[in-house]
């Protein structure tokens, strides 16, 4: 593919579709993919209720963080929606509208990898117009306790990523990656979500987690993987936070040239991180995708190649 086709914005080619159940609501739900014009953006919209408009992905329609990412305008929310986006950056999808019959975007398996067979089931086309990327200038970073998350200048747009859940099973293991479409779909776009035995009742009380079985998320107790499957990769919990990661960023509304170091982060650190950066114009700076400004700033853009076979 010629670099001028790698940075054009992108859509799908035809409508496509799929049906779940909402991991933390229990709600069924049918999941509508649909091409979108230039410049459009990514947009979530309820079909189930009356009136309601399209909620754009981005950082400021953020509602909720709390075990999901949630958008929402005028009352109207979409939740869990970042295995969708990690997907979308993962493609290099610039434009899309993505209606839902429900309240919750569907677990699929637990991974982003259903998301992507649906995409490139529609096709991705390129479009005329130039994507934008967000480069970051200068390293901000933001805390939470012993949690931190931080963006810094680079050439490309690269993650490290490291979690400690003081469990014989899940403590401290690291992940970095310099991305691409081929490294998200082979390591990353697999890993399930994870939860655990002693938190399940809890969190049902709270109204959380109604959705989840041993079909969508990895469940673990105090000594075991209790899928009988067991794991996708030796490490698929700290590639699965890579993953939820990425779909946070995602909120930029624009991909992000730069890199992002996770130290125990979450979906609530990962937001604070994408508003503390957008709230000062000096950290980042906005381009377009032409190849001279390329060239100008020495960037290395995420190689958006053919689509790979479906796993």
């Amino acid at each position: 593919m010629e670099l001028i086709d790698q940075l054009r914005q992108r859509t799908i080619e035809s409508e496509v579709r799929c049906s779940g159940v909402g991991l933390h609501t229990g709600a069924p739900v049918r999941l509508t993919l649909k091409p979108a014009p230039e410049n459009h953006g990514v947009t979530f919209r309820r079909t189930d209720v009356p009136g309601s408009r399209e909620i754009p992905a981005r950082a400021r329609y953020v509602v909720d963080t709390a075990l999901a990412t949630s958008l929402g305008r005028d009352g109207v929310r979409v939740g869990t929606v970042e295995h969708l986006c990690a997907t979308l950056c993962g493609l290099g999808i610039d434009n899309l509208r993505v209606e839902l019959d429900g309240p919750e975007v569907p677990i699929m398996d637990g991974s982003a990898a259903p998301f992507a067979f649906l995409v490139r089931s529609a096709g991705i086309v390129p479009q005329q117009r130039m994507k934008k990327f967000l480069v970051i200038r200068r390293k901000v970073a933001v805390r939470n306790g012993d949690k931190e998350a931080s963006l810094a200048p680079a050439g490309q747009f690269t993650v490290s990523c490291n979690i400690d859940f003081k469990h014989p099973l899940i403590s401290d293991q690291s992940f970095r990656f310099a991305f691409s479409d081929r490294t998200f779909h082979r390591e990353v776009a697999r890993a399930r979500t994870f939860g655990f035995v002693r938190d399940i009742e809890a969190l049902k009380r709270a109204g959380l987690a109604r959705g989840g079985s041993l079909d969508n998320a990895i469940v673990v107790d105090d000594f075991s993987i209790l899928n009988p499957d067991g794991l996708r990769f030796p490490n698929e919990f700290v590639r699965h936070k890579v993953l939820d990661a990425v779909g946070d960023l995602f909120l930029f509304g624009m991909p992000v040239i730069g890199h992002l170091n996770a130290h125990k982060s979450g979906h609530a650190l990962n937001h604070k991180l994408v508003t503390r950066v957008l709230s000062d114009p000096s950290c980042y700076e906005e381009i377009t995708a032409t190849p001279k400004e390329i060239e100008r700033l020495e960037l290395k853009l995420p190689a958006l190649g053919p689509m790979p076979e479906a796993a």
